[in-house]
């Protein structure tokens, strides 16, 4: 194999899910940037159709499908259509994700706490499950290209989060959840791995990042000094999603500006 086709993802299919904008779109663009036919999956039927004319622009075949993964039907229909528009998915990124809004953890309500799980946690492993299930399928039907799952976690799952216990829990479940599918799955050659950002921008970081007082407490902590940004997460995307990472799995692969390592 020569090392410049590593990255040619022509005939690839790429699932991102939250893929309508933020760390999404950002892999999103990359991913059609180097070949792929992309499916995207959001809750705002707006925000997807102004991805999906973004990604269009890339000349590769693009799919928009309304999704809340929260709801099992939704997941296993938008899948299904996904593979009926696009023939097949080589790589899932479950990407989706709420961010939490309890008071504090004693305050924090059991509606709040399901609210993050169905999305966080819930969401993830359906979307996972049904990715894993078609690799899976396709490898026992001689397929043997296999497939690629990514789990975008946080700092939260290693380091906890004040007020969001529920948002690190789901977080630090979605790095077993991947290290027990990585193992469990070699042998159809599906690989599974994570990316834990750091601050990066999106909607849901916009309003800390408005925050004076967040931004002067937390940029000095970021050695590189700068949030991140999506497009700093594409070439991660890219080759999480390619041949170049065909012996790469069980890992978390962190992207923060050096922010956890200072």
């Amino acid at each position: 194999m020569a090392i410049t086709n590593l990255f040619d993802l022509t005939d690839h299919v790429a699932l991102i899910t939250g893929g309508n904008g933020g760390i999404g779109l950002g892999m999103a663009e990359a991913l059609a940037a180097h070949g792929a036919a992309v499916a995207i999956w959001g809750t705002n039927a707006d925000k997807n159709a102004a991805a999906r004319d973004r990604l269009t622009a890339y000349g590769r075949p693009v799919v928009d499908l309304v999704c809340d993964v929260g709801d099992h039907d939704a997941v296993i229909a938008s899948f299904a259509a996904t593979v009926e528009a696009l023939g097949r998915v080589d790589s899932c990124f479950v990407n989706a994700g709420i961010g939490g809004r309890a008071p504090s953890f004693v305050g924090m309500s059991d509606e709040e706490w399901h609210r993050v799980l169905r999305v966080n946690l819930d969401g993830a492993f359906y979307t996972a499950q049904e990715a894993v299930r078609h690799m899976a399928a396709r490898h026992a039907g001689g397929d043997t290209a296999g497939g690629s799952v990514v789990f975008i976690t946080s700092g939260s799952a290693k380091f906890g989060q004040q007020k969001g216990q529920h948002y690190g829990g789901s977080k630090g479940a979605l790095i077993a959840m991947m290290k027990g599918i990585a193992v469990e799955h070699a042998r159809h050659a599906i690989r599974c791995n994570a990316i834990l950002p750091g601050w990066t921008e999106s909607d849901m970081t916009a309003p800390a990042f408005g925050w004076d007082k967040f931004v002067d407490n937390v940029m000095p902590r970021v050695p590189m000094r700068r949030w991140g940004t999506p497009a700093d997460f594409g070439g991660l995307a890219v080759y999480l999603a390619s041949r170049a990472s065909s012996y790469h799995t069980g890992d978390v692969l962190t992207i923060d500006g050096g922010y956890h390592s200072f």
